[in-house]
């Protein structure tokens, strides 16, 4: 599905391309492949490259054509994991800027609603690219307070009841903190490459070069404090599991010991030898006594020494 939006106060959406317009291009067809590669001639290996679900933030040159890759966030629920990253590509020349994902993000309806609301005019390709990145770093910062809100509940749920579920449920948000991390340092890295880019041009706006540096600096340390405090969290259970682990091994261990001070007294008692208690009328008695003391003392010692 593709949309032609022009910048006048936000974008507005247009029934037709026109030059210097922005081609939102969200899960193409072969009609939406078709016009990008034979109307626009946008090379075909950009696509291919932005096809790629483990493609790392870039830039790439061809002829007059230029591709920045970035990653931005998504809801997911794919194996579980509620939060991914997937790429995507600003393609763009002297009058063509082409934005192609293969997914159905979010991000992009929230950036174009963002620019109506406040009357944005996007001047030039490194406007919208740089507006992109800006928008990444704030759905990033937006799904790390959820991840950090199921965090919460999940930590809650393990404080009454060590189960399973809970600790796989943390597992993969910590799998999420690592996607995060390292597309949020991709996307920081790709601003270095854009100012190397636009260097000598008209195109570099520092005043939002600088908000969109400190808006992923924040997602990037965020980032950071929640993997951390994740990481905390699940070795605190560990070690937990692992002392219960234990206390419940020695109360076995002294149960066992318990026990067997009656089996052994009985494997005495019914050998096949003289043990002058034949002619005592209580000696079945006397036996059981014996071995229930015993018994009841081991259970005092262990109690004392924290066994049980």
């Amino acid at each position: 599905m593709r949309t032609y939006l022009y910048s006048e106060a936000g974008f507005i959406e247009k029934p037709q391309w026109m030059p210097n317009s922005w081609v939102n291009v969200e899960c193409p067809d072969d009609n939406d492949f078709d016009f990008l590669t034979q109307e626009l001639k946008v090379p075909e290996s950009f696509l291919e490259d932005i096809a790629d679900a483990d493609e790392r933030p870039r830039t790439e040159t061809e002829g007059n054509w230029l591709l920045t890759i970035l990653r931005i966030p998504m809801q997911s629920s794919q194996h579980g994991i509620p939060f991914i990253t997937v790429p995507i590509g600003i393609i763009t020349n002297n009058e063509i800027i082409v934005s192609v994902c293969y997914h159905k993000p979010e991000l992009i309806s929230d950036l174009i609603q963002h620019t109506r609301r406040k009357g944005i005019v996007v001047n030039n390709k490194l406007d919208l690219i740089l507006r992109m990145i800006y928008s990444s770093a704030v759905w990033f910062l937006k799904y790390l307070k959820q991840i950090n809100n199921d965090v919460a509940n999940a930590e809650k749920e393990l404080e009454k009841s060590i189960r399973n579920e809970d600790l796989l449920r943390l597992m993969k948000l910590q799998k999420t903190l690592v996607y995060f991390n390292t597309s949020i340092r991709g996307n920081e890295v790709m601003i270095g490459r854009l100012k190397n880019i636009f260097q000598d041009t008209d195109y570099l706006d520092m005043e939002l070069l600088e908000d969109v540096i400190i808006e992923l600096k924040q997602a990037y340390n965020t980032v950071n404090i929640y993997s951390d405090i994740l990481t905390g969290t699940m070795d605190a259970f560990a070690s937990i599991i692992s002392n219960n682990v234990n206390a419940i091994m020695k109360r076995m261990t002294s149960l066992s010991i318990t026990l067997m001070i009656p089996t052994l007294i009985a494997s005495f008692y019914g050998m096949n030898v003289d043990i002058h208690l034949d002619g005592f009328p209580y000696a079945f008695i006397f036996i059981i006594l014996i071995s229930v003391v015993l018994s009841a003392g081991t259970f005092i010692w262990f109690r004392k020494i924290k066994w049980f």
